[in-house]
């Protein structure tokens, strides 16, 4: 029996364009993501950036970024990190809704839905997933329940093990809700973040969680660490595979 051809969303994450603090040039690396991307057979059909995609907020970051990522030519989903300005990610990326409301919305990408779910707390590192967003994250898995979807968080929803990454994630009655909304829904095949600038899995609800890397920096692993150290260890991007109706996720390195 011959298979249909799968469907590829690609996930960018934690490129930080305008940051000067890591050892490297932030726009030349999300530039190298993208021939990356661009190398990737078949052609990516959707494209996912999950948060910190500018490191100040500004409009001339973003304005870096869409140009940076126009060589793709495919739909891109953007939502933000703890470094973003809502209202202006939504004005760069033709986001709806109002400035200061969390950037929350479900997209059909034919075989596969995309669930975005705003985890960022406005001024703070650490993430926040309160009743309301969780609320509407229930109501929007509910509306479609037959389609394989993925959610797409910027804060990873789980504990690590380092105290420097688990103080700027999730708190953990926050973190046990968001897996009990997910555990109802069993067409949620995927929970995906950025936020920890490295590659990590786990498992929340019954459902795997994969971070994806950072194109621009990595972060050490250091179990006890109580600061985020930097690494040279390879960037990279994610790659979420759906073929009849399984999702296979990849991690592809960029040199």
């Amino acid at each position: 029996m011959r298979r249909r051809r799968p469907f590829v969303l690609v996930q960018l994450s934690d490129p930080h364009i305008g940051a000067d603090w890591g050892d490297g040039d932030s726009v030349a690396r999300l530039a190298a993501a993208v021939e990356s991307v661009r190398a990737l057979e078949p052609t990516p059909d959707a494209l996912l950036l999950s948060g910190d995609v500018a490191d100040h907020g500004l409009d001339d970051e973003y304005e870096q970024v869409r140009e940076l990522l126009a060589p793709l030519d495919v739909p891109l989903h953007v939502f933000p990190g703890n470094h973003d300005v809502r209202g202006t990610l939504r004005r760069h990326f033709e986001v709806p809704g109002a400035d200061s409301e969390p950037v929350q919305y479900a997209v059909d990408l034919g075989p596969l839905r995309l669930v975005v779910l705003d985890s960022t707390r406005p001024g703070e590192d650490g993430g926040e997933l309160d009743a309301p967003r969780l609320t509407w994250l229930e109501e929007t898995l509910a509306a479609a329940t037959q389609i394989p979807t993925v959610v797409a968080l910027h804060h990873h929803p789980f504990v690590t093990g380092a105290p420097a990454i688990d103080d700027i994630g999730l708190p953990a009655d926050e973190r046990q809700a968001f897996g009990s909304v997910v555990e109802a829904h069993p067409q949620v095949c995927r929970i995906v973040a950025g936020h920890v600038h490295r590659t990590m899995s786990a498992e929340l609800g019954g459902r795997a969680v994969l971070t994806a890397p950072s194109t621009y920096v990595q972060a050490r692993l250091e179990l006890g660490a109580k600061e985020i150290e930097l690494t040279n260890d390879p960037r990279g991007f994610a790659v979420h595979v759906l073929l009849d109706g399984e999702l296979v996720s990849h991690v592809e390195t960029v040199s």
